[in-house]
């Protein structure tokens, strides 16, 4: 695999792992972004689970009109070993079994991204970008 990035940044974004991805500070978790850290950290035992609630970014859609819960767009990033041997799709699909009843319910989770890593991938995506320093 021959990989050209102009900045470790982009390499980042291209690779789906940003470095410091967690809820803010000034925001506490709220009871649904716990609940995903939990169902998450008991099925998969992540090495590196961040959650980043996003949900103020889009209150302003449509669909949200009249929604009052504030946590409805999660970003998850989910590195375990759990993952290894596994596509992308199943990782995905198996964190979505996890939260499909949060996400069928009115005023629950509405949109999702994921990224899933096993710690290898991590490492390599790690050594490509020191490579670019």
């Amino acid at each position: 695999m021959v990989l050209f990035v102009a900045s470790t940044k982009t390499a980042a974004t291209i690779l789906g792992i940003a470095r410091t991805m967690s809820t803010s500070p000034t925001q506490s978790a709220g009871p649904l972004e716990k609940l995903i850290r939990q169902r998450i950290q008991e099925k998969y035992a992540p090495v590196q689970l961040e959650i980043k609630n996003e949900s103020h970014k889009h209150r302003h859609h449509a669909p949200m009109q009249g929604v009052s819960s504030t946590e409805t767009h999660f970003h998850v990033r989910v590195v375990s070993d759990e993952f290894a041997g596994l596509t992308l799709l199943t990782r995905q699909r198996g964190i979505y079994e996890l939260l499909k009843d949060e996400m069928q319910r009115e005023g629950g989770i509405h949109a999702l991204s994921l990224v899933t890593k096993t710690p290898k991938e991590v490492e390599i995506v790690d050594e490509i970008l020191t490579e670019q320093v």
